[in-house]
């Protein structure tokens, strides 16, 4: 049996996780097996620069943290070596970083997650990492809201042009 301070050393680290994973937009899972060190290394600046951290957790005290945050079904995802991505800004930032390495490298796999408290599987990680992120859909959403507006002054303007006959 572990000793009392061990126990209570996993309880803290279990705790902090949870705080990590409430504090966050978003919350992916990862199977890293296959990259090198310089690979890895290269993967963590980018998420570093977009304020991501990524870790490798033990699956048992990711779990744990995981239902202690309101959050099921990670029993099958948390299989096999993972590591986690905890994106506190964008919920879309750490998926399609972890993504675009994946098809950089052809090697990890996305295992699942959570994003904008909802439970994600690896089938909805991919899909949400394909999303536009928060500026460009801001941008899009700007785009698509002036464009009547701008086609209503051009169409004006062009009558205004026109001599009367």
């Amino acid at each position: 049996m572990a000793s009392k301070t061990i126990l209570a050393q996993k309880e803290k680290e279990v705790n902090e996780i949870v705080e990590k994973i409430k504090k966050s937009a978003s919350v992916i899972l990862i199977d890293y097996r296959g990259l090198t060190v310089a690979q890895d290394t290269e993967m963590r600046v980018s998420l570093r620069k977009d304020k991501v951290e990524y870790k490798v957790i033990k699956n048992r005290i990711m779990l744990r943290a995981l239902k202690l945050a309101g959050y099921e079904g990670f029993d099958k995802i948390l299989e096999g070596p993972t590591a986690v991505a905890f994106g506190y800004d964008d919920a879309v930032t750490p998926a399609k970083i972890l993504a675009d390495s994946i098809k950089k490298y052809n090697k990890m796999a996305l295992k699942g997650g959570v994003a904008e408290g909802k439970v994600l599987d690896a089938a909805a990680t991919v899909a949400l990492a394909k999303t536009p992120s928060k500026p460009v859909l801001l941008a899009q959403l700007l785009g698509l809201l002036t464009n009547p507006t701008r086609s209503l002054a051009v169409a004006i303007s062009e009558i205004a042009k026109k001599k009367p006959a």
